[in-house]
């Protein structure tokens, strides 16, 4: 199977996006990660992981917004659950709507950015949903968010590669 495929591949997967399918591609051997799984490295240039990975992220991030839109839609017809998800979105947004309005965008760029377990494109889209960021905004934020992710994720790959 191609190696770009797989760094692709590998982005869409929950929890993993970027964080492995980047030093997948970049470094080279076999790497264990955890549960005991081995995975060959493959030793591309930085520059088409960093790449692939990012586009892949930033398409995960869309189809994640997209599907929870329709998924939330879809439990309205629900009646227990539209009373639920009017009350706790609603208490949400009053709580936190001022920080959103003033720090949305940057906010939510940096918790997609931020390279550590329970943050990025899948929560920030279940995030920037339920806070009613809008798609464009989160689409801003996500483009901007994936690119930090992976260049910080491509710098310290490239530093743990090099010693």
């Amino acid at each position: 199977m191609n190696p770009y495929l797989i760094v692709f591949l590998l982005t869409f997967i929950p929890w993993l996006e970027q964080r492995y399918s980047i030093p997948i591609g970049i470094l080279s051997g076999s790497i264990t990660l955890p549960f005991g799984f081995t995975l060959q490295a493959y030793g591309l240039p930085w520059w088409w992981v960093l790449l692939v990975a990012a586009s892949a992220n930033i398409i995960v991030g869309v189809i994640a917004y997209i599907v929870i839109d329709k998924a939330v839609h879809l439990l309205f017809f629900w009646r227990g659950f539209e009373r639920f998800w009017h009350r706790r979105i609603e208490k949400t947004q009053k709580r936190i709507r001022g920080y959103v309005e003033r720090y949305g965008l940057l906010g939510m760029s940096l918790f997609i950015a931020i390279p550590l377990p329970g943050s990025g494109v899948y929560t920030g889209a279940i995030g920037s949903y339920a806070l009613g960021l809008g798609f464009r905004k989160f689409f801003i934020a996500n483009v901007i968010g994936v690119l930090l992710s992976a260049m910080i994720i491509t710098l310290i790959t490239l530093g743990v590669g090099s010693l």
